[in-house]
């Protein structure tokens, strides 16, 4: 075999190989997947990962490995996926908190609209408006009027200033023409432990971060943010019920690096649709109060769009900046 012959046959295991890469076709063959989390390990969104990961590596036959990249609102760990190499091995599971950041920061480190690809949301999960014992409404509508008629200074917590907590207040405050105080924490935990301290008279929390204190009885729930009741919650109305139009609700969801090939960008999505059907990973999910859900990479650009503009809104109403 002469020299050229194999030059030749070498280059064409070259362009072939490179074939393969550019189309997916091999994918996700070739090594394990990250799924970058944009938050500290133990919070809920990194349970809600290690629990996809674990079932995403049964359906795709290869392991995916969990990576918390937390800083900057979430802006650290999405910046890292957003620069990834677009060969459809690095995933980031971002949440509402992204769409937020588009007009609460300046600079987000990347574009969410450019530099990331939709794959398929992975759960939806509703804000709880939760207060302190002391505090004298006993029922929705109660403190709905509590609030209106400022017999008392209220103070609502929030895990910090533009946080999905902090604008559900303001959209409340502004809805019911109230006259709340914000306070803004480093985190939902702390928030919620001086909201049993009576420090604060309520928090707007994820749901699944304040269940053990509604069922130990430390807490009350008065209200979920989203359009219809929780299952997990059936006897706890919807905000909306007694403010006719609130409505504020959270997701997860995954991305990929812009430029992943469609065919892995398809395949990833019909990966998680079925782990989104799985019983096991549903009764998870729904036990801690999230809605499991799946969208087509179209459907989610587009729910992607609203919810920058919504969020954009609530940005504005709350007057929350961070840069």
């Amino acid at each position: 075999m002469t020299p050229r012959i194999i030059l030749g046959l070498a280059l064409g295991a070259c362009v072939s190989a490179s074939s393969l890469a550019a189309t997916g076709d091999d994918w996700p063959s070739r090594k394990p997947l990250t799924l970058i989390v944009p938050f500290a390990a133990g919070g809920s969104t990194d349970a809600t990962a290690r629990l996809l990961a674990e079932q995403l590596a049964k359906n795709l036959n290869q392991q995916v490995i969990v990576e918390n990249r937390a800083g900057a609102g979430s802006n650290l760990g999405s910046t890292v996926a957003a620069k990834a190499a677009p060969d459809g091995y690095t995933l980031l599971l971002a949440t509402s908190t992204s769409a937020t950041n588009v007009t609460l920061y300046k600079d987000m480190g990347y574009n969410l609209r450019k530099d990331l690809v939709p794959v398929s949301q992975v759960a939806a999960i509703p804000n709880v408006l939760t207060i302190n014992n002391a505090v004298p409404a006993k029922t929705l509508a109660q403190f709905v009027d509590y609030v209106q008629k400022k017999s008392a200074p209220i103070n609502y917590g929030s895990a910090g200033n533009g946080s999905a907590s902090h604008l559900s207040g303001a959209l409340f405050n502004a809805m019911a023409k109230g006259d709340m105080v914000h306070v803004a924490y480093k985190g939902g935990a702390p928030a919620n432990v001086d909201l049993m301290g009576g420090q604060v008279q309520a928090v707007f929390s994820p749901l699944v971060e304040v269940l053990p204190y509604l069922e130990s009885g430390k807490l009350r729930a008065l209200g979920v943010t989203t359009k219809d009741r929780a299952s997990r919650l059936p006897d706890v109305p919807a905000v909306a019920e007694a403010l006719p139009g609130f409505e504020v609700s959270l997701w997860n969801g995954v991305f990929v690096p812009a430029g992943t090939p469609d065919v892995i960008v398809d395949k990833l999505a019909g990966a998680i649709k079925a782990v989104t059907q799985d019983p096991g990973f549903r009764k998870v999910l729904m036990d801690q109060g999230s809605t499991p859900r799946s969208q087509s990479p179209a459907e989610f650009r587009v729910f992607l769009d609203q919810e920058i503009d919504k969020w954009a809104t609530l940005v504005k109403l709350s007057g929350a900046t961070v840069d």
